[in-house]
């Protein structure tokens, strides 16, 4: 191990660097060590440039760089860009979208759908995370949780078959109706509102599942006995101490099916029907008809995100704002 030096001065000097024999100290000591892992080693200015600048680029390139992009060609008049150099920008993509109600009404369609989505996810899956975070033992948590999460593990594409499977007419609910004497001909379900929010609610009730897991097992259980001792009903603790307390779990998770939501694309196509076009397919079929509609896609993208990031930060700071008062 590295030893302090006392100076002359009475001062202890900072511990050396240690020293290794063999093969491992002629590695240290040589210059192309010290030029590399070395300089990484002993500077912590260099550490820190490591430790900020690989996300920052991954962000930069992932993320701030497409939407740069998709920002820019939403300006143009026309894409792919004119040889010449010469590019017109406009603000009649963004026009478009307030003129032609083809294109305003599914995208009111979609918000409305998300947020009704992502109360419907909230009020299935927290009772399905309390139970796990609260009732289940804690040795038997984890299994549990596993369990939920099984189906998960599997593609999206392979889920989204297996609604198709489970409401189609010849599917495992309408053969279960018929057995039991309730109907004598299949219930269409398929291709309607209802099999689309029960697909994209079993698809995305993940993102909702593990932060209310995450803060509902975070509350003592002694504030629950305390307010049950103080003559408080099974309702007035909820309402009073386990809602409170898992408010920050439900924010992330509304705010994380909310986005997922709205952009959700195979979904809609798959389960989805005429008369539930939602704007994700709006915005698809404008970049895969042809080259000149991707102006008008990028410009309707845009519109997208900042409405939808504006609509998660209104919910955050008016929810996530209130604080929490027990009793």
């Amino acid at each position: 191990m590295a030893e302090s030096i006392m100076t002359p001065s009475g001062k202890t000097s900072p511990p050396s660097a240690p020293r290794y024999s063999g093969w491992i100290g002629r590695l240290a000591a040589s210059p192309i060590y010290a030029g590399t892992i070395g300089l990484i080693a002993n500077s912590r200015a260099v550490r820190l440039t490591i430790l900020l600048g690989v996300p920052l680029v991954w962000i930069a390139a992932l993320h701030i760089g497409p939407i740069y992009q998709m920002l820019r060609i939403s300006l143009l008049e026309n894409y792919p860009e004119a040889v010449d150099g010469q590019n017109a920008y406009t603000l009649s993509n963004y026009r478009l979208f307030f003129q032609e109600p083809l294109y305003f009404v599914p995208f009111i369609r979609t918000l409305i759908f998300a947020a009704l989505v992502t109360l419907c996810t909230l009020v299935i899956v927290y009772p399905v995370a309390y139970y796990v975070a609260k009732v289940v033992k804690p040795r038997n948590r984890m299994r549990a949780l596993l369990l939920l999460l099984l189906p998960f593990w599997a593609g999206e594409l392979i889920r989204t078959f297996s609604v198709i499977m489970l409401l189609a007419n010849r599917g495992a609910v309408n053969v279960l109706l018929r057995e039991l004497g309730l109907i004598d001909r299949p219930i269409p379900m398929l291709y309607t509102y209802f099999s689309l929010g029960f697909g994209v609610v079993y698809l995305i009730a993940l993102y909702m599942l593990l932060p209310l897991y995450s803060a509902i097992e975070k509350i003592p259980p002694q504030l629950v006995d305390a307010a049950d001792d103080l003559g408080a009903g099974p309702w007035q603790r909820f309402r009073r101490v386990i809602l409170p307390l898992s408010k920050d779990g439900i924010v992330s998770g509304c705010s994380l099916v909310y986005l997922t939501t709205v952009g959700v694309f195979a979904a809609p196509l798959l389960l989805g029907g005429p008369e539930t076009v939602i704007f994700p397919e709006v915005i698809a079929t404008l970049f895969h008809g042809s080259n000149d509609k991707w102006p008008e896609g990028a410009a309707f993208s845009i519109i997208m995100l900042v409405v939808s990031l504006s609509t998660v930060g209104l919910f955050m700071k008016i929810v996530g704002g209130r604080s929490v008062r027990l009793m």
